[in-house]
């Protein structure tokens, strides 16, 4: 088993595009990247603690390549915005793709060189590629949060503009 880490806005929107697929055995809401110990939300949503909301991933490179998990992240996000993701602003809503190995690094880089060649965005990609920090894991009512409040994830997802822009764009 592997790990991914990816920053893609608010981390209930990070979930859905990769759970119950073959090779995916746990996807984790949470926090990294900042300099809070054991951060908890009402901290990371000031915007000072420097964390991102991330979802860390477990996963069976020989089921479900790493590359392949970069292929689902890209099209989530907009690689070009660095205050945030539509309507979610802050510091904890940045992009990033979150490397743990030197081929997870180069993998991600290529799909980054890739997006930015594809032509599919004018201004430049700003989503970070960093090494993988510490991982604090989200309290126990963001886990599966589509799941416990199904209402309210879809009200919260049309409402953000980040099915319109990927349905635009990718």
């Amino acid at each position: 088993m592997e790990q991914a880490m990816f920053a893609g806005g608010c981390f209930w929107c990070m979930v859905t595009p990769f759970e119950e697929l073959p090779g995916i055995h746990g996807i984790v809401s949470g926090y990294a990247g900042g300099q809070t110990v054991n951060p908890t939300y009402e901290e990371v949503k000031t915007g000072e603690t420097g964390h991102y909301e991330v979802v860390q991933i477990t996963f069976d490179p020989s089921l479900f390549p790493y590359e392949r998990l970069l292929e689902l992240f890209w099209p989530q996000i907009d690689p070009t915005d660095d205050g945030g993701q539509f309507q979610d602003r802050g510091s904890q809503y940045r992009t990033a793709v979150f490397y743990y190995n030197e081929e997870q690094r180069l993998a991600a880089e290529a799909s980054k060189v890739d997006v930015a060649a594809s032509g599919r965005f004018e201004g430049p990609i700003v989503t970070e590629i960093l090494p993988a920090p510490v991982f604090y894991r989200a309290e126990e009512y963001h886990q599966n949060y589509h799941k416990k409040n199904p209402k309210h994830y879809k009200e919260d997802r049309e409402q953000s503009g980040r099915d319109t822009f990927i349905e635009k764009h990718w």
